[in-house]
């Protein structure tokens, strides 16, 4: 087992599936490392994601977790096979590294959802509206910095899975610098609704009975519902959220807000609507 000194969020989930396999099987560390004929320490490693684990090696622990999931199995066994170097290494110590994890994710991810109340999501915005997004944070970042962010968030638009994004009129309306630049931004946001694969809806203010709903997340899909994955702004820094119970939360919020909102095609008239008042 090769060593990893800083394991990726995604490394770190598949090491997390692996410790909820074992406790449902009633296991201690212990006791798995005997079925597997190691020790503990390298049962711990794995499951803290500190090391790797082999297709074989995780096979195994799962037949002797009396796990009979397959489809879990393989997407697992996906997770720990992979070798994939994508896009994001070039930024690798130049950003913190929940950019680069969230990057990773939405590559694996079969599926991405979106709702915002207060800014236009990331993989629909323009680069000059991911700059004065950027330019707001406080303490303010050097020049260099804030176009890296610029940079990566540009090149995480490359995604091609089923996309769908729940945005209110705030964020629709707020100007993060000036018209032009806001109206720039909302023709993107209908350029890229016209995508197959891309749906928009709106949240109007008009709009009777809505509350109790007012959560800014990100769903992406993963190969098997149980690996999906939350993601969450937090008090410092991003949060990664993959409990079963946090995500059925989500989930019915996400249908909630889904319903409350306008279909596609009156979302994408009442954005022309707003050009107009620009």
């Amino acid at each position: 087992m090769v060593a990893k000194r800083e394991p990726t969020v995604r490394q770190m989930r598949l090491a997390a599936e692996l410790r909820r396999l074992r406790e449902v099987a009633g296991l201690s560390a212990r006791e798995a490392a005997a079925l597997l004929g190691v020790n503990s320490v390298q049962i711990s490693q794995i499951e803290s994601g500190v090391s790797g684990v082999s297709e074989q090696r995780l096979r195994r622990l799962a037949a002797n977790y009396s796990c009979a999931e397959t489809e879990l199995i393989d997407a697992l066994v996906a997770m720990a096979t992979d070798r994939t170097r994508g896009w994001w290494e070039t930024y690798r110590g130049l950003l913190p590294t929940s950019f680069l994890d969230i990057a990773e994710l939405e590559y694996h991810s079969t599926y991405r959802r979106d709702v915002e109340f207060l800014f236009i999501p990331g993989l629909l915005q323009t680069p000059d509206y991911a700059r004065a997004a950027f330019s707001s944070r406080i303490p303010e970042l050097p020049q260099d910095e804030l176009e890296l962010r610029v940079r990566h968030r540009m090149e995480r638009q490359r995604i091609t899975v089923p996309y769908e994004a729940v945005i209110h009129e705030a964020a629709l309306r707020i100007r993060l610098s000036d018209r032009a630049a806001l109206r720039a931004q909302l023709d993107r946001v209908l350029e890229l609704s016209e995508a197959d694969h891309i749906t928009v809806r709106v949240i109007p203010f008009d709009l009777d009975g809505f509350g109790g709903t007012w959560t800014t997340m990100m769903l992406a899909g993963g190969a098997v519902p149980r690996l999906d994955t939350a993601v969450r702004d937090a008090p410092h820094g991003t949060a990664f959220v993959d409990s079963e119970a946090q995500l059925a939360v989500l989930r019915t919020v996400f249908r909630k807000v889904e319903a409350a909102s306008l279909d596609p095609e009156r979302s994408r008239d009442f954005i022309h609507r707003l050009t107009k008042e620009l």
